[in-house]
Formats: structure tokens, sequence, C-alpha cells
């Protein structure tokens, strides 16, 4: 029998397969957080990852921002081989972990060089990397873009297809868009429609990726609604995502995001990693998981200790 993902102890979660753990998900009734994190840059705590701090404040998906599948790195990580990083998180945390690759459209790539988003061969959105990737042990990858990389929907669909031609049904896949990730012309609303949902989900995606109520201009509550049912009538999960740097906002305008979130039918809320930046302000992340499921669910995420 699968558990909620809100009841899993490590080792149940551990042993889930796929479909397993797409059940444990969505017995949660839009009660799953994933929190990003940022591992090339200096943690918060010095010596614990990003990752390890958000799974402490309640985080059920650990999800890597800019991790590179060829050269990976998280600092504060303790001393492992390189392709044992994402397993030795999942050790330190007993948490599901997934990374962001990007669908670079090279019409549209944008030049980077020398800024917190820079592109690298191991972070993007291929075949190749998508096998590493499961190699590596990580549970989910997440196709969408970060700001000014040239995103566009059509490259998310190309690199969707080919991803699941070459890792078959063992691994999560996601895709959408937080934001236009460059493509200016996509600003707001219009990132994503229901055919475009359609067209993901025929493509081999298990979850679908859209911008929370509230945090693009024009995706309000009734918009997002209608892309998360769009998502639950082909069967897929609609994952939420605040990708607008409102995760360092206040607590009260993250939980008004959360609350329209579950309004909208999410079943998997998303909060990004640049409040700091390299994670959510830690409070919202906190808040966040509160304003879902209440104090009980959340401190038991948090107090549940992974030798269980």
């Amino acid at each position: 029998m699968v558990k909620r993902l809100l009841d899993c102890t490590a080792a149940e979660l551990a042993a889930y397969t796929k479909p397993q753990l797409l059940e444990a998900i969505r017995g949660c009734e839009g009660r799953v957080l994933a929190a990003e994190s940022i591992g090339t840059l200096t943690p918060l705590l010095g010596d614990v990852t990003n990752a390890e701090f958000a799974a402490a404040l309640g985080a059920d998906i650990l999800l890597l921002n800019m991790f590179d599948v060829i050269t990976p790195n998280i600092q504060g990580l303790p001393p492992c081989a390189a392709e044992d990083t994402v397993r030795a998180l999942k050790r330190l945390t007993g948490r599901a972990v997934g990374i962001n690759l990007e669908p670079v459209d090279p019409d549209y790539a944008k030049n980077n060089d020398g800024t917190l988003w820079q592109l690298s061969q191991g972070r993007l959105a291929t075949a190749g990397n998508a096998r590493r990737a499961a190699a590596m042990g990580v549970d989910l990858v997440l196709l969408t873009g970060n700001p000014g990389n040239g995103v566009t929907n059509d490259a998310i669909l190309a690199s969707l297809r080919a991803m699941r031609a070459a890792v078959g049904e063992g691994l999560l896949l996601a895709a959408g868009k937080m934001h236009a990730a460059g493509i200016v012309s996509a600003t707001g609303a219009p990132l994503l429609t229901p055919q475009e949902v359609d067209a993901f989900a025929d493509a081999g995606a298990d979850i679908i990726l859209l911008p929370a109520p509230g945090t693009v201009p024009g995706m309000t509550l009734a918009a997002a609604q209608t892309l998360v049912e769009a998502a639950h009538r082909r069967g897929k999960l609609g994952m939420t995502a605040i990708g607008t740097s409102q995760e360092g906002a206040d607590a009260d305008t993250v939980r008004r995001i959360a609350l329209m979130s579950k309004m909208a039918g999410a079943d998997i809320h998303h909060i990004g990693d640049t409040g700091m930046p390299g994670m959510a302000w830690p409070e919202n992340i906190l808040a966040y998981s509160i304003a879902i499921r209440g104090r009980r669910h959340t401190y038991r995420t948090m107090a549940r200790s992974i030798n269980r």
C-alpha cells in the first residue's frame, strides 16, 4: 500500500517507484511543497547545504536549480564522488530530489556570460543529460528556464520528447515555465495555454508547471485553475511555482499565493531559490507549508527522523 507523501518515512520513500511516488503525491490533496535551492552558491548556514535547510523547514521535494550533471556541485555537502552527489543528498535528507534542466532555443538564446544564470552543457535539457540524471539517482527532472536563457515552449516540447524516449518511464518529468525566461513576447498569462498542456502531456510529461497566481502579470486564480484543470483532465499533476523572487517577499504575500495556488488545484507547490539568493527566505518556506497543511503536518515533516 502506498502512503501519502505526508506520512512516508525516508525508508518507505526510498523504495517507491515512479508510479508509487505519483500516487503518494496525489494522496496529499494539494499539500506537497517543493523547495528550490542553488547548490553552487555558498549555503546560508555555511557547512549545511541549502537543500538540507529547506528540508528541515518542511519541504517534501528538494529541487536543485543550476545543477550540472556533468560537473555536479552542492556546496556544504560532505565529500563524495561526483556521481554520488544526489544520492548523498537523498541519504542526508530522506527526501525526493529533482533537478532543473533548460531547453534553450538557439533562436532566442541570450548572452548571459558572467551572470548568475550562465548556462553550462550539463544544465541543458538533452537526452544525454536526462540519462546522466537518472543514473545519479535523480527522481524528477523539470524542464524549465532561468531568467534570460531563451526557453520557449516549443523547445520544452522537443526536449521533453527526446528525454522521455531516452529514459523511458523510470523518471518523473515535469515541464513548463515559471516566468518568461527571456522570451519577452511570452510575458504574462500567455506563458502556457491549455493546448500546450495537452502537447506536454502527449510528449510524456508527468507534471505540468505553471506560474502561481499573483506571480506573473495576468496569472489570476482563474487562469491558473484553467491550466491545472487541463493537466488533471490528462491524468497529470499540476505544480504552481513562485519563480519571481517573491519567495523573498513578506510572509503574508507568500501565504496568499499559497492559498490561491491551492484553490487553483495545485498538487505540488513550488517555492523558488532567490529569496536570499540560494534558497527562499527560510521563514517563507515554513509559512508556505503551514498555509497549505497546518502546523501538525508541517512539524511532523520537520521532526520525523531520516532513520525511520
